[in-house]
């Protein structure tokens, strides 16, 4: 099974997009292009996101091409259009991962429905959260609500512009 990470921003009350499904008020930061992403990439293999997280980014991110050099996974439970570099998944997302070989690394991008399942099952072995001081009141949530309890060992915390960055180890 490979290693599951998650790295995202999220606002000072727990939310990655705003009650609109928008990012502007993480683009709108400071302090934002200091976060140290480039080592974090360059450490992973694949990306799994869901439907509604890719049509935030695609809209949002003013990528050319959402996250170049890695094979990219959508999960959907109807066909979609998507980048060339993206393939829509139907599957369960802790099965997908299981079958993922152990010697690479699968960021889950997002939250929600994609990513509840995943922490349930334990499998996010490693996190880096970036948390902006505003509150949005609603919103996308990072975390829904979980049946177990799960412990994590703070690594290191950071501070980059009007970003703290907690590194969290399962």
């Amino acid at each position: 099974m490979a290693r599951a990470v998650f790295y995202g921003a999220i606002s000072l009350d727990g939310y990655l997009a705003d009650k609109e499904d928008r990012l502007e008020w993480l683009y709108q930061q400071e302090g934002g292009d200091l976060v140290p992403f480039d080592p974090f990439y360059q450490m992973i293999d694949y990306t799994m996101m869901g439907r509604r997280s890719y049509d935030v980014v695609k809209r949002d991110a003013k990528l050319e091409v959402i996250n170049p050099g890695k094979e990219n996974f959508v999960f959907s439970h109807s066909m979609i259009d998507v980048d060339d570099n993206i393939q829509v998944v139907n599957d369960d997302p802790v099965e997908f991962i299981k079958r993922l070989p152990a010697d690479k690394t699968i960021w889950v991008i997002g939250g929600g429905s994609l990513l509840q399942p995943v922490i349930e099952a334990g499998l996010i072995d490693e996190w880096w959260i970036q948390i902006v001081p505003i509150l949005l009141g609603e919103g996308v949530p990072l975390f829904l609500p979980q049946s177990n309890q799960q412990k994590f060992q703070l690594l290191e915390t950071e501070q980059f512009g009007q970003f703290a960055q907690l590194h969290l180890k399962k």
